[in-house]
């Protein structure tokens, strides 16, 4: 794959992609533990975790922080729960509040991110405000990433870098403007044939009410062209790092020697 710069001059790191894409694989194994554990990167620690809750379900494990002597990373998990589906679903639009500009965003992901919204920005405000901050997530996550991301980037003055995979859309028009204005580097690894970057569609109307809803995607498209023989596998986290891998396989497997259940599943 050729190196894509973004309108600011910014590079895509195909290994940033695949070490942040390993991070957001953890974000599953957390839910997945009663305890809320997880392995962590060599080199290191956990900031903290937070909890979020989804339609009408209790609070459960979204994601944590992570800080090393030279970096922070924030990263949220996709759907987990069938009442996760139901916010994903719920997608007609509000006004996200921490953004005082009237963007619209979707409900059914901002409803989740306020649950969490100050968990989530004091676990950040006890990390070295010097380093970057990577902000990463895949599915629901990258949703969530891109709404955590503008929130820290208006009202900290802390410029994240953000990594998504198989993101949905998250906001309108103006929503995606005044994000690209706000945000320099996003990078949206996108499938061309995974279904969930397509969602919503860009018109959207709502069922019962027919209200109309606009959608546009945020910047930073790195467009991926890869089948993996069904809807699910087109768009889960491994397919994604497996076909990323194939752009630098040497790093790729030296991150996977870690110990068993670092790196995301590679697809059979």
């Amino acid at each position: 794959m050729a190196l894509k710069n973004n309108d600011d001059g910014q590079q895509f790191d195909t290994r940033t992609a695949l070490f942040l894409a390993a991070v957001c694989g953890q974000t599953y194994v957390q839910y997945g533990s009663p305890d809320g554990s997880f392995l962590v990167p060599a080199g290191y620690r956990v900031a903290g975790s937070f909890k979020a809750q989804s339609y009408e379900d209790k609070p459960e494990y979204f994601g944590f922080v992570l800080e090393s002597d030279r970096t922070v990373i924030l990263a949220f998990r996709g759907s987990g729960s069938a009442m996760d589906w139901v916010s994903d679903f719920i997608s007609q639009q509000v006004t996200f509040k921490p953004v005082k500009t009237s963007c619209q965003s979707h409900k059914g992901f901002t409803d989740i991110y306020m649950t969490c919204q100050q968990d989530v920005r004091s676990i950040v405000r006890l990390t070295d405000p010097d380093k970057p901050l990577f902000v990463t997530g895949h599915s629901l996550g990258g949703a969530l990433a891109t709404l955590a991301a503008f929130d820290i980037c208006v009202n900290t003055g802390r410029e994240p870098i953000v990594y998504t995979y198989g993101s949905p859309r998250v906001g309108d028009v103006k929503f995606a403007r005044t994000y690209n204005r706000s945000i320099k580097q996003h990078w949206r690894v996108q499938n061309e044939y995974d279904i969930v970057p397509h969602l919503p569609p860009l018109v959207y109307r709502q069922p019962k009410t027919k209200n109309i809803f606009y959608y546009m995607h945020v910047r930073g498209e790195v467009k991926r062209s890869f089948r993996m023989g069904s809807v699910s596998g087109n768009h889960v986290l491994s397919s994604y790092f497996a076909d990323l891998a194939k752009e630098d396989p040497a790093y790729a497997a030296m991150l996977c020697e870690g110990p068993p259940g670092w790196c995301p599943t590679f697809p059979s």
